[in-house]
């Protein structure tokens, strides 16, 4: 921990930056520490808060103390500055409310919002400041307080004696046997303070039930000598199990024998996993099961190593039959890929039904101790000679590069495949994976959306907005369905409002007035060349022609893709 000194120097130079004082660097420590006691003694003197919590919100709120002190509007001395800002304080009514929410953990930029309208001493609103004190009493961190604010402001419209004694009831009731248990517990949860307590439902009745099993019954209670920001921690890492949609009550045995997750693994590494499996297309409540259930994988490397696509399918599993099926239906998920990349290279093989079966049920392991046979296993020199030819003649390297990774990130291996597709998709990776999302976003199905993008790359040369009006188009005005853009995906790279929109127009028109009976695909519509298709309607009625360009066509400015 940082000695006070070191602190102050910290809270000056943030001081400094953000309000511009023009106090020099040697004397910004002593302002600092001045002014903050004159506002600790204005607190507590003037506004009779106790000596404690005035403390609290002056120490806690070094922005809103660093534009208090830039509005003082006269030329820093130090010998008189401690004098001058406290008669600046007795002259000069202060916001208190904006001193208390940046106090108790609210982003400062954040505070304006919480600012109550035409009210600016705490004495205005008396609960307030009572419930903040009573939570403080019981053990909650004055400047984490802002967390129980944010997420549920109703505690803080309670008495103190209605906060004290749920608190009192609740850790007496479960056996919590310290009350920073139940602190970290109420700042990963804080809906089980909100309302009286005949309010409580059984929803928070059936949580307390799965923790004291964990706890408890499990003893993760007598495991853990921590203060608050332990418990706050496991709490956390706990949340993240309901955040998944888990009915409470039902897993605090589950929990309670995979407590090991709580405590030897970090919260963002919890969280890299969820979001790292639920990339294989799998419900949050599934991936949740997997890992209560095998909390080795927590610990297994899914970032960094280096796979063989056909290696590691065989590895997991996968027959030689049906290694052959994925070589000629999914050819460019072949070749060397990243362990990060996986989930996505199986979705592009429309193989993750079988994967997440395969791990869930106890063959998880294959995941963490696969390795390249040899370090030439399915290297495709002609993929790197290729690729090297590339970037050497390209003026922007790292823009192919970047590009290149996003066809890596969707299941595409290094194969000649992919540089084909790297060839004519266009646009920064970051813009091409938008595209991407949005087509997904839309309801093509991941695989097939890759298998699109290998025969027509150029589907990701147009912006989303574009590609929802089209695929609009194509559902609510054609009719259709999104499987005919498997069968025809070239539809997305035609322009909308010059090719699209006037042949369909025209072909209803046609229809509409008898001359047409034959009813002819969206492809023969729209991938007809201008010259066929004058030729077509030619054949329909020799005066066709003449309707089309002037009641029907319009002229393209450019090409569209």
């Amino acid at each position: 921990m940082q000695n006070p000194k070191s602190l102050c120097t910290i809270f000056s130079r943030h001081l400094s930056s953000a309000a511009k004082l023009k106090i020099p660097t040697k004397y910004r420590p002593r302002a600092i520490k001045e002014a903050q006691q004159a506002v600790t003694e204005y607190l507590h003197y003037t506004k009779s808060i106790p000596f404690t919590y005035a403390e609290h919100i002056s120490k806690h709120s070094l922005n809103t103390l660093s534009k208090l002190i830039a509005d003082l509007g006269v030329s820093f001395s130090a010998p008189s500055f401690s004098s001058t800002f406290q008669r600046f304080l007795r002259y000069h009514p202060i916001n208190e409310f904006e001193f208390f929410f940046e106090s108790i953990g609210i982003d400062h930029a954040e505070v304006s919002c919480f600012l109550p309208a035409n009210k600016f001493f705490l004495s205005e609103d008396s609960c307030l400041l009572n419930a903040a004190c009573a939570l403080s009493s019981f053990g909650f961190p004055w400047d984490k307080l802002g967390k129980l604010y944010k997420e549920e402001v109703s505690i803080f419209s309670q008495s103190s004696q209605d906060l004290t004694s749920k608190l009192s009831r609740l850790k007496n009731y479960y056996g919590f046997s310290s009350n920073v248990i139940l602190v970290g517990i109420c700042l990963a949860f804080p809906h089980v303070l909100a309302g009286n307590g005949d309010e409580w439902g059984t929803e928070i009745a059936t949580l307390f039930d799965d923790l004291k099993t964990v706890f408890v019954d499990f003893g993760l209670m007598s495991s853990v000598e921590g203060n608050v920001e332990v418990w706050y921690d496991i709490c956390r890492k706990i949340r993240v199990f309901y955040d998944f949609r888990f009915e409470k009550g039902k897993l605090g045995e589950l929990m309670g024998r995979n407590k090991s997750i709580f405590l030897d693994y970090p919260e963002e590494v919890l969280v890299q996993k969820v979001e790292y499996f639920c990339r294989f297309g799998v419900g949050k409540e599934d991936v949740g099961l997997l890992l209560l259930k095998s909390p080795e994988i927590l610990s297994f490397d899914l970032e960094t190593q280096v796979i063989s696509v056909k290696g590691f399918l065989n590895h997991l599993g996968l027959s030689a039959k049906e290694l052959r099926s994925v070589s000629e239906k999914y050819p460019y998920v072949l070749g060397r890929n990243k362990m990060a990349n996986l989930p996505h290279v199986v979705r592009a093989a429309d193989l993750q039904d079988w994967f997440f079966n395969k791990i869930t049920n106890g063959y998880y392991k294959l995941l963490g101790n696969y390795a390249l046979s040899n370090p030439d296993e399915d290297l495709d020199r002609e993929f790197g000679d290729s690729l090297e030819k590339l970037l050497s003649s390209s003026r922007t390297p790292h823009h192919t590069m970047n590009k290149l990774t996003f066809l890596h990130g969707i299941g595409y291996g290094e194969n000649t495949l992919t540089l084909k597709v790297l060839a004519n998709a266009h646009g920064t990776g970051s813009e091409l994976q938008e595209r991407f999302d949005c087509l997904l976003r839309n309801g093509v199905a991941f695989s097939k959306l890759c298998l699109m993008i290998r025969l027509t790359p150029k589907i990701l040369n147009q912006n989303p907005e574009t590609i929802e009006q089209k695929l609009d188009f194509l559902c609510q005005d054609l009719g259709s369905s999104l499987d005919y853009l498997y069968a025809f995906p070239t539809f997305l790279c035609f322009d909308l409002e010059y090719r699209i929109k006037p042949r369909y127009k025209f072909h209803m028109w046609l229809v509409e007035n008898g001359l047409c009976t034959k009813n002819y695909s969206i492809a023969s519509m729209v991938a007809t060349s201008e010259k066929r298709f004058i030729s077509r309607i030619y054949g329909i009625h020799p005066a066709a022609p003449k309707q089309w360009f002037e009641c029907f066509f319009c002229k393209r400015p450019s090409k569209s893709c």
